[in-house]
């Protein structure tokens, strides 16, 4: 189900809704600049802590896909974590032409909101939910809230069960995937129409 009652610059997807990977891409494809080269993806996260699983999982499932054109940074084997992330962040700054940054990452909220996948304008702030001082990251923010908040966070992360990460995950992964497969069929259709407008002036 897709709620509306976010703030401006904000959406919220159920990861249990059958339309979610559609309604997802439809999103992604209106807020991911998918015709950019230097298009960057940052999953953040560890596997050292279940619930923190998502942004290394979702990571490491763009990385494998045989054809996905972007820059992956944070994978299960790699992971992009608290001890590298603010030298990641400054050298992506410090490149000659900046890219676009899709920040991933899990949170945590509001216990009727555990499942859901926020989806924002602006930078994901990694770190918040167990009260670490990390920099901002992302010109669009991706976050899959996997627990409640509020109390002993870094211990109800550690004790998330595995199976909520991995299924938002998959959620997302495909939503990416789709939203980018979606886009190459825009600009294979585009490309028919300028030929076909281009023989009928001849």
């Amino acid at each position: 189900m897709l709620l509306n009652t976010s703030p401006k610059g904000q959406e919220l997807f159920s990861h249990t809704d059958s339309s979610a990977a559609w309604r997802l891409s439809s999103h992604f494809l209106k807020s991911i600049p998918f015709d950019q080269p230097n298009l960057t993806f940052c999953c953040i996260g560890t596997d050292r802590s279940t619930g923190d699983t998502l942004g290394p999982l979702i990571g490491t499932w763009l990385k494998d896909h045989p054809t996905f054109p972007y820059e992956v940074i944070g994978t299960l084997e790699q992971p992009l974590h608290a001890l590298n992330l603010s030298e990641t962040a400054q050298s992506i700054q410090d490149r000659p032409e900046a890219p676009f940054v899709v920040a991933i990452d899990a949170c945590l909220g509001q216990l009727d909101r555990i499942g859901f996948i926020l989806v924002e304008d602006g930078p994901l702030f990694p770190g918040k939910a167990v009260k670490k001082e990390l920099p901002p990251i992302g010109d669009l923010s991706i976050k899959g809230i996997v627990n409640v908040s509020g109390f002993m966070e870094y211990t109800v992360l550690q004790n998330t069960r595995l199976q909520v990460p991995y299924k938002m995950g998959k959620v997302i992964v495909r939503a990416l995937l789709l939203a980018w497969q979606r886009h190459q069929l825009k600009v294979i259709s585009n490309r028919h129409d300028d030929r076909n407008n281009e023989y009928a002036w001849k």
